[in-house]
């Protein structure tokens, strides 16, 4: 059942913008309440105008919002006198509403108001809501619904047959409400609820009583009733899933990513495997979305891979996912193609939805948090598919409604208010070394240009200290810290496999983990010299091979940016076993990049000097070692390095962090197998 979470406490006014607002984050806390991004509320107050003068203004859900999270900026101000002469008008086309709306807000810096601002405006209530409840669209989407209404709600609500939201819409509630003087609530018809009151404490109350009444009746219809038609399948074991989900996303991801790069996340909590094993699964996933706002994140119908987990192979479900993935955007196409209206111009024909019987649900998003959209949007439509078929049969829009809804201009509008993408937007970037200082530097650099980031460290605190400090400032799962040290293949193995359970796959790595050892070439030890070229020369192999062969298996190409050093080339003093594996690492990046050309693969190398602010390399014996080979305190390091330089300048951890960003990036498309300098012009280091 829906808790009712109303407290008193917490509201500073009974009703006004400020309690819209609480009412409002209420509402959408609750996922089985308000889909994100959805659903509407509104409330109508007593304000000054510019003259001084008192006028009725409704406070409406911005365009482009979520009632989770939304404040009091989020709300556009409309004068009442202005609108409610629309009333007396047959219709409006979408064009004229929006713009005639736009002239009665009393703030153009207001956001542009809720597609349904209408339907708040026609109803004579001081608060409105419009959500959308699992157990109310459970109705709104039986083929018997408006029966199950009547059994329900006697006659306190009023049923408005599907029609997509605008002038009409809005004028048929008004219209019904006027003439039910019992009405309570409104059920749009594969759509979702209305419910009203005098102070936003009713408004609340009222919407979780009828959604808990409708909530109970299906609960005791649902007794002792087998959903969705039974289990069919058996689920794999937990472990055996995210073996075989490591497998197939990267796959999954490559396809889908053919136009425009999506990520890709997957679930298979207890209700997505019920779903996807069950006898009707099929079926019901293909009837269509279960209301307009689940469609425009989950698109129409989601993907259905028929496969028998008890009886068919990990090949033949890679087989079943490739001829599936074709068949889906062919389909699409003749979808758009049959439906398309002059200027409509085709959005992704990739599926955001992918059901696997004994597997779960992959998503697909151009972010984490899109795909995560997804996600939730599909739990929520399992929910109403299992509420519709205990009540009845599931139902829902048809093609052309739906075609309606996906390229409908303003819903078009709300998805075009999203920031532009940015040049690594829709990529992973994997850092090897994350937490250290060029690490560190790197990451935010990526991530400034739209980069989602793993953050792989052997200093497992650290990388989940940056990546909390990363979420905290670019969104949730932006970043995400695994323990890895490249020296062990295992490591590095089950590393790439939970970076592809995370988002899908890897598009950019930069391979920057590092150490450094300086003695006497006669002093230097075996442990010195292996420990040198374990790590920079095999560690980086090991990576590098690793996530070679996830770009191949992804089929979109990719990047690899190689964290070289000054001494790749110049053979620096009492440094042979670092300068050694530096140089053999340069050479192993312009040997993967010779292979990896074909495939669509870049690999360059950077080469810095002397980065010692932020390095953790810097912090360790290494400057006391180095500032003892030139006869210098350490304190004057700083300085030496400088002076020999052409530029006379330090090189910072930011400054490497730019040139892994432009290699990686499209403006180096056309370069590979390349070293570029960042030493402040060390002219015995130059590469010609």
């Amino acid at each position: 059942m829906v808790q009712n979470k109303w407290d008193n406490s917490k509201v500073t006014e009974k009703d006004g913008l400020a309690s819209l607002v609480y009412r409002s984050n209420l509402l959408g806390s609750d996922r089985a309440v308000v889909n994100w991004g959805g659903g509407n509320t509104s409330t109508k107050t007593l304000e000054k105008n510019f003259k001084g003068e008192e006028i009725e203004v409704m406070w409406v859900k911005g365009s482009g919002s979520d009632l989770a999270t939304m404040k009091a900026e989020n709300f556009t101000g409309l004068n009442l006198a202005d609108i409610r002469p629309l009333l007396e008008r047959e219709n409006m086309s979408d064009e004229e509403m929006v713009s005639y709306l736009g002239h009665c807000m009393i703030d153009a810096k207001h956001p542009r108001s809720s597609i349904e601002t209408l339907l708040h405006a026609f109803l004579p209530f001081k608060q409105v809501d419009h959500t959308h409840p699992d157990a109310i669209i459970s109705i709104a989407c039986a083929d018997n619904g408006k029966e199950i209404a009547k059994e329900i709600y006697g006659n306190r609500f009023v049923w408005v047959p599907y029609i997509r939201p605008g002038f009409k819409l809005s004028k048929m509630i008004a219209e019904g409400v006027q003439n039910n003087p019992h009405a309570e609530l409104v059920i749009m018809e594969k759509h979702g609820l209305v419910t009203w009151g005098e102070t936003s404490e009713e408004s609340y109350n009222k919407t979780i009583d009828i959604i808990n009444e409708a909530e109970s009746y299906i609960n005791k219809k649902a007794e002792d009733k087998a959903l969705f038609g039974g289990k069919k399948y058996d689920s794999l074991d937990e472990s055996d899933r995210k073996d075989l989900f490591s497998e197939i996303m990267p796959l999954v991801r490559g396809q889908v990513s053919q136009d425009n790069k999506m990520l890709a996340t997957y679930n298979d909590d207890i209700n997505v495997l019920e779903f996807v094993n069950s006898n009707d699964a099929k079926e019901l996933s293909q009837i269509g979305a279960a209301c307009p706002d689940h469609l425009v994140h989950t698109k129409r119908v989601p993907l259905f891979i028929d496969w028998n987990p008890q009886l068919e192979d990990r090949d033949s479900l890679k087989e079943k996912v490739k001829e599936g993935l074709d068949r889906f955007k062919e389909e699409y196409e003749a979808y758009f193609e049959r439906n398309k209206q002059q200027g409509d111009k085709l959005i992704e024909a990739a599926p955001r939805i992918i059901l696997i019987p004994g597997l779960g649900m992959i998503n697909t998003g151009k972010s984490w948090s899109a795909a995560n959209v997804s996600e939730q949007l599909y739990h929520r439509a399992i929910s109403v598919m299992a509420g519709s078929t205990v009540l009845g049969n599931f139902v829902s829009l048809d093609e052309s409604e739906s075609y309606g809804v996906e390229y409908w201009p303003l819903e078009l509008y709300k998805l075009s208010l999203a920031p532009a993408e940015k040049e690594f937007s829709r990529q992973v970037a994997f850092v090897t070394g994350g937490a250290g200082g060029i690490g560190t530097a790197t990451a935010y650099r990526l991530l400034e240009d739209g980069a989602h980031l793993v953050i792989a460290d052997i200093n497992l605190e650290g990388a989940e200290n940056l990546a909390k400090e990363v979420n905290e400032k670019y969104g949730e799962n932006r970043a995400y810290a695994i323990k890895m040290d490249v020296t062990k293949e295992e490591e590095v193995q089950k590393a790439i496999k939970e970076s592809v359970l995370k988002y899908g796959g890897i598009d950019i790595l930069v391979n920057n983990a590092g150490l450094a050892s300086s003695s006497p070439f006669e002093e230097t030890t075996m442990e010195q010299w292996n420990l040198n070229i374990n790590v920079l020369v095999t560690g980086y192999f090991l990576v590098a091979r690793e996530v070679f062969k996830l770009m191949k298996e992804q089929a979109i190409g990719g990047n690899m940016v190689f964290i070289g050093s000054k001494n790749s080339i110049y053979a620096g003093k009492n440094a042979a076993a670092y300068s050694t594996a530096k140089a053999a690492e340069v050479h192993l990046a312009r040997t993967i990049a010779a292979d990896g050309g074909a495939l669509g693969i870049r690999v360059n190398s950077v080469l810095p000097d002397a980065v010692i602010r932020g390095s953790k390399i810097w912090d360790s014996s290494w400057k006391k070692e180095r500032a003892s080979s030139y006869g210098i305190g350490t304190d004057d390091l700083e300085a030496h390095y400088r002076k020999r330089t052409i530029l006379n300048v330090n090189i910072l951890p930011e400054d490497i962090a730019e040139s892994v960003a432009f290699l990686a990036s499209s403006k180096a498309a056309k370069t590979t197998g390349c070293m570029v300098t960042v030493d402040g012009g060390v002219a015995a280091a130059f590469t010609r």
